[in-house]
């Protein structure tokens, strides 16, 4: 995501934050530069407008100037405009009652935007959060919408309302709210249908539900990909209905960000979601000054800690620290890791949030293929083998070469490999300079 505007952004941003003096030219010439990647990027001309003339002012004066290090006090300017460009996270969380009552959340969008799939990983991720959760077939209109949503749910472990044969969305909204309260479900969300284009049919029949039901949170869900288009519809809607906050779907596909970037200053309203994958768990909250630091190619530190929290438990990390620093650490222990890796998201998502590695590495250099055939001969071992691959001779590697489909010279490669690599461990988790060292290499 923003590959385009942050390539341009970590160039513009390295140029200055090493110089120990800057003149008022290298601001100029460096607000040219971001002025230009943000028109590229799609963003909306008077918000543009705005960010550069306010980073203009506060870049000019004596406080950069002649600040001692200037070129990270410029740096810092532009992060802060950015922050407060893409939204502040008092009003980014959802604005749910308590427990016991029901919160309703009504769904919005065009046709194509990814409203369905995302009420769907709304309720997941409120399922998830100790919420009992309903979902509402209201989508009428489009076929097949409902038994999307049925299915949707099924893979989620959330109920799915509907009425069989009813033609009007508001009274099936309503019919589900009561339903809810009597099943004590707190929290009921309404998928809407949606439509190829604005029109004032489409937007009567949202309103009507809206007035039914009285939502807590009216969700407008927006491809990212259509950049401007998504801000301009944004607004139609938020005049017409009202709107508390946005969804972004396929946020991991928007290279450019011009949506992102506009929305919060345009429509008033914050981007409270993001869509980041297919999986029904590919939903993340929207953090302004982390997306900030990873436009600024500053990593995301803070969210790659949480993703690997959540498919790694405390106690399982503890055990592998003991095992690392015991140099126990094996085949299948690698194996787990490779696969919690791929939980965590595309590589390309995790190289993003990594501090330094953007323009540095690219998901090119990382090699699948590899990775696969690491995987498939671990696969190929007894658990005696891959627990102590020093067992691992010239008979066994053949035939695991074998089942694995690959050759005698892959095996060697992995187990070599594996050897550098459990020493690697062994000094990082005993070395705390060594430590250190690695995350000063991170920029952390």
């Amino acid at each position: 995501m923003f590959d385009s505007i942050s390539d341009k952004f970590s160039g513009i941003m390295r140029s200055l934050a090493g110089k120990s003096k800057i003149t008022e030219k290298n601001i100029q010439d460096a607000v040219e530069e971001i002025k230009v990647a943000l028109l590229d990027a799609d963003v909306n001309l008077r918000v543009v407008r705005r960010f550069i003339n306010g980073t203009m002012e506060e870049a000019m004066g004596e406080k950069v100037l002649k600040a001692v290090d200037p070129g990270q006090q410029f740096v810092k300017i532009v992060y802060d405009r950015m922050v407060t460009l893409l939204g502040d996270e008092e009003n980014q969380q959802l604005q749910l009652k308590g427990p016991d009552t029901t919160s309703v959340i009504l769904m919005m969008g065009l046709q194509g935007s990814g409203k369905t799939t995302t009420s769907a990983k709304l309720a997941a991720r409120l399922k998830k959060e100790g919420r009992r959760v309903m979902l509402v077939a209201a989508d009428l209109v489009r076929p097949a919408a409902i038994l999307q949503l049925k299915v949707l749910g099924e893979a989620v472990g959330v109920p799915v309302f509907s009425v069989e044969g009813e033609k009007n969305p508001a009274k099936v909204a309503a019919l589900a709210l009561s339903h809810a309260k009597k099943e004590q479900r707190d929290v009921l969300i309404v998928d809407t249908s949606g439509r190829m284009h604005l029109d004032e049919i489409l937007m009567g029949e949202i309103q009507k539900v809206r007035d039914a039901i009285k939502p807590d949170e009216t969700l407008f869900v927006a491809d990212a990909m259509t950049g401007q288009n998504a801000v301009t519809i944004a607004q139609e809607f938020e005049q017409k209905v009202g709107i508390t906050g946005v969804v972004l779907s396929k946020f991991d596909s928007d290279t450019r960000g011009g949506a992102a970037l506009s929305l919060r200053s345009v429509v008033g309203k914050p981007i409270k979601f993001i869509g980041v994958g297919e999986k029904m768990n590919d939903l993340d909250p929207f953090y302004p000054d982390r997306i900030a630091s990873r436009i600024l190619g500053m990593g995301d530190i803070v969210s790659l800690v949480e993703k690997a929290q959540s498919v790694v438990d405390e106690e399982q990390a503890i055990k592998m620290q003991q095992k690392m620093a015991k140099n126990t650490f094996d085949l299948q222990d690698y194996l787990d890791q490779l696969n919690s890796m791929d939980k965590m998201g595309s590589m390309e998502q995790i190289l993003e949030m990594l501090p330094g590695a953007k323009g540095q590495i690219s998901e090119d250099d990382i090699d699948k293929e590899e990775i696969r055939r690491e995987k498939a001969i671990i696969l190929s071992m007894t658990y005696a083998e891959r627990a102590n691959y020093h067992i691992m001779g010239p008979t066994r590697r053949k035939r695991v070469a074998r089942g694995s489909g690959t050759t005698v010279s892959d095996v060697n490669r992995l187990l070599k490999k594996f050897e550098k690599m459990r020493l690697t461990m062994k000094k990082l988790a005993k070395n705390k300079k060594y430590q250190a060292a690695m995350l000063k290499q991170m920029g952390m």
